[in-house]
C-alpha cells in the first residue's frame, strides 16, 4: 500500500448523498466537510473509524475497496498469507471456523492464520509495560482510530501512546520471522482504520492490504464460492489463545490478565465515538487519573464498520466468546507456550509521529458575528437542537468560521429564511396579480379604443355631409324664415356629434411627440396658399429670420 496520509480511504457518492448531516454528527474527527451542499470527507483529518459509513443509510458513504489490489497480488505471487480478526466468528457465524478458513483458502491464499496469536504476544507486552511502569501513564495502541485521533488532535499525548504494535502488526512481524520478509500478507477484519495504519510511516510495508469483512464477502461472490462446495480446513500455525478477546470491549484487558479495578482506578477502559473522545480529553486533562487508558473507537471491533451482520452486540460478543472456548478446548496450552517462547525476543515496538490537524479556533466576537448572522443574537435563541451535525449552535459557528459547515445547515435559520423567502414571493405575487389585472384592464382599453375608432371613422362620413348641408342651407334660408330655426339646431347638434366622434379618435389613437425642425416662413407660405382670401385682406410677411430652420 501506498505510503501516504492523504489518501482517501472514505469517500461520498456524490448522486446518493442527500445531505442529512448524520455523518456530520457522527465523525469523532469532525473531518466531514460541508461545500455546496454536498458532505465531503477530507482525507487528512479522517481517523478511518468509518462511522460515516456505518450511518449513511443512502451507501454515499463507503471505504475505497482493496478488492482489486488483492487480487492483483494473488495473481502475482504463489505466498500470500491471509491474517484474520477473531472478530471473523461474529461476521461468519453461518458456518463453521473451518469452512470459512477453507473458504478464504480457496481464493488463493497460500496460508490464512488467526490473529489471535499476534494479541497474545501483544497482550503480553502490555501486561509487562504496566506492571513495570510507576510514573508512566499509557493510552492503549491496539485501536489504529484511536492513536490516530491522539495524533491528529491531540499530539501532547504521543507520549503517552503504549509503544507497541496492534495484533495486525504483531502478527505480520511473526510470520515474516518464520516465513520470512518475502511474503505477502493481507489483513481481513472489520476495521477501515486498518487500512490508514498499515500504510503510515510509522509501520509502512509490514502488511501489503487491507480487506474488511464485506470486501471478503465480495470476493467469495466474485469467486462463487459456498461452504458446502469447500474443504474445511484449519488456521495455519502458530495458534491463537485468548488474544480472541481483543475485538470484545475490555478484551485486552482479561487477554493480558490485568483487572480493572473500580476501588484503585488506576485501569480504566472506554469505547464508542463519543466515550474515547472524552476519555482522552479527561486523560489528558489529568481529571482521569488513570496509570492505563484501554479505548476503542467502536464499541468493540465486533461493531466495526466493516461487518455486515446485522446480530446485535450481545449476539457479535457471545459468538466470539463461544469461539474462544472452543479454541481455548482444542488448543494445546504446551503448544502455543512453544510458539510463544519462540517469539519472545520478537521486536513489538514501535513509535507515533505527531501528525498536527488542529485548526485555529475563532475568537468571541468572530463568533458572535456568525451567530448573529443565523439569527441568534441571545442565549435563549440558541437552540442546541443538533440538526445542524454539531451539539451546539456554538460548535457550528466555528465550524462555519473554519470552512467545514455552512450557515444553511443551520435548521431555524434555514426556516427563518424559508419563511422570509415565502413572504417575499407573497408580496411578489400579489403584485404580480395586480399588474396581471392592470393589463388586463388595459388590454379591455385598448379593444375599446380599436372598436371607437371603427365607429367614429363610419359615423364622421355621414355627419360631415349632415353638417355640410346644414350650413348650406342656413346660408339660403332668409333670416326670418320659420326653418332657419330647425337648421340651425341640426347644425348646432351634427357639429355637436362630430365633437363627440372626434374625441373617440383621440381616444383611440396613440400620442406620440414627436420634435423636428420646421422652415417656418415655407411652412406660413403653404398654409396662406390653401386659404382663401378674401380681397379686402391685405397679407404681409415680414421674415427676419437668419435661419429659418435653426432660429
Amino acid at each position: 500500500m501506498s505510503n501516504t496520509y492523504y489518501k482517501p480511504f472514505v469517500i461520498t457518492i456524490k448522486d446518493r448523498c442527500r445531505v442529512c448531516y448524520t455523518c456530520v454528527r457522527e465523525c469523532p474527527a469532525k473531518a466531514i466537510k460541508i461545500a455546496d451542499g454536498q458532505a465531503e470527507v477530507i482525507p487528512d483529518r479522517c481517523i478511518g473509524c468509518g462511522n460515516c459509513v456505518r450511518v449513511c443509510s443512502q451507501r454515499a458513504k463507503q471505504a475505497v475497496s482493496s478488492v482489486e489490489p488483492v487480487h492483483e497480488l494473488l495473481a502475482q505471487h504463489s505466498d500470500v498469507t491471509a491474517i484474520i480478526a477473531p472478530s471473523f466468528a461474529a461476521e461468519f457465524a453461518d458456518m463453521g471456523y473451518e469452512w470459512f478458513v477453507g473458504m478464504v483458502k480457496a481464493l488463493g491464499f497460500k496460508y490464512v492464520n488467526d490473529v489471535a496469536f499476534g494479541a497474545d504476544l501483544v497482550a503480553e507486552r502490555v501486561n509487562e509495560l504496566v506492571k513495570l511502569s510507576k510514573q508512566e501513564r499509557y493510552i492503549s495502541t491496539a485501536c489504529p482510530a484511536v492513536f490516530g485521533y491522539v495524533k491528529r488532535y491531540h499530539p501532547d499525548l504521543i507520549e503517552s501512546l503504549m509503544p507497541i504494535v496492534s495484533p495486525m502488526i504483531a502478527s505480520a512481524r511473526a510470520l515474516r520471522k518464520i516465513r520470512g520478509e518475502a511474503i505477502k500478507i493481507v489483513f481481513i477484519g472489520p476495521c477501515i482504520a486498518k487500512k490508514a495504519e498499515a500504510c503510515s510511516e510509522e509501520v509502512s510495508g509490514e502488511v501489503d492490504e487491507v480487506l474488511t469483512f464485506d470486501e471478503l464477502r465480495q470476493m467469495f461472490q466474485q469467486a462463487n464460492l459456498e461452504p458446502d462446495h469447500i474443504t474445511p480446513c484449519d488456521f495455519d500455525p502458530p495458534y491463537g489463545y485468548k488474544g480472541a478477546l481483543f475485538p470484545l470491549n475490555r478484551g485486552l484487558l482479561q487477554s493480558a490478565g490485568i483487572d480493572e479495578d473500580l476501588i484503585d482506578g488506576g485501569i480504566l477502559s472506554a469505547s464508542g465515538r463519543t466515550n474515547f473522545i472524552n476519555a482522552i480529553m479527561e486523560f489528558s486533562s489529568g481529571e482521569a487519573n488513570a496509570k492505563f487508558l484501554d479505548v476503542l473507537c467502536c464499541d468493540g471491533c465486533i461493531m466495526g464498520p466493516g461487518m455486515t451482520t446485522s446480530a446485535g452486540p450481545l449476539r457479535k460478543r457471545a459468538l466470539v466468546s463461544r469461539y474462544v472456548r472452543r479454541m481455548m478446548e482444542m488448543r494445546d496450552k504446551e503448544t502455543w507456550s512453544y510458539y510463544a517462547t519462540q517469539f519472545a525476543d520478537l521486536d513489538l515496538s514501535r513509535k507515533f509521529l505527531s501528525y498536527d490537524r488542529r485548526m485555529e479556533k475563532p475568537g468571541e466576537a468572530a463568533i458572535r458575528e456568525i451567530m448573529e448572522r443565523l439569527g441568534k443574537f441571545e442565549q435563549k435563541d440558541e437552540l442546541n437542537c443538533g440538526a445542524c451535525g454539531y451539539e451546539t449552535c456554538r460548535a457550528h459557528a466555528i465550524a462555519i468560521f473554519q470552512g467545514l459547515a455552512e450557515q444553511e445547515m443551520c435548521l431555524p435559520y434555514a426556516i427563518e429564511q424559508l419563511h422570509h423567502t415565502v413572504g417575499e414571493l407573497a408580496v411578489s405575487n400579489t403584485e404580480l396579480a395586480s399588474t396581471r389585472e392592470a393589463l388586463i384592464q388595459s388590454e379591455k382599453m385598448a379593444s375599446m379604443g380599436q372598436l371607437s375608432a371603427g365607429i367614429a371613422h363610419e359615423i364622421n362620413n355621414p355627419l360631415g355631409v349632415v353638417l355640410m348641408y346644414a350650413h348650406l342651407l342656413l346660408e339660403d334660408s332668409e333670416p326670418d324664415s320659420e326653418d332657419r330655426e330647425d337648421l340651425q339646431m341640426i347644425a348646432d347638434y351634427a357639429d355637436r356629434a362630430k365633437k363627440i366622434v372626434s374625441g373617440l379618435l383621440n381616444f383611440a389613437r396613440q400620442h406620440e411627440v414627436d420634435l423636428k425642425p420646421v422652415n417656418v416662413p415655407k411652412l406660413i407660405q403653404e398654409h396662406l396658399r390653401s386659404m382663401q382670401i378674401q380681397s379686402a385682406i391685405t397679407v404681409r410677411i415680414d421674415d427676419k429670420m437668419v435661419d429659418p430652420v435653426a432660429d
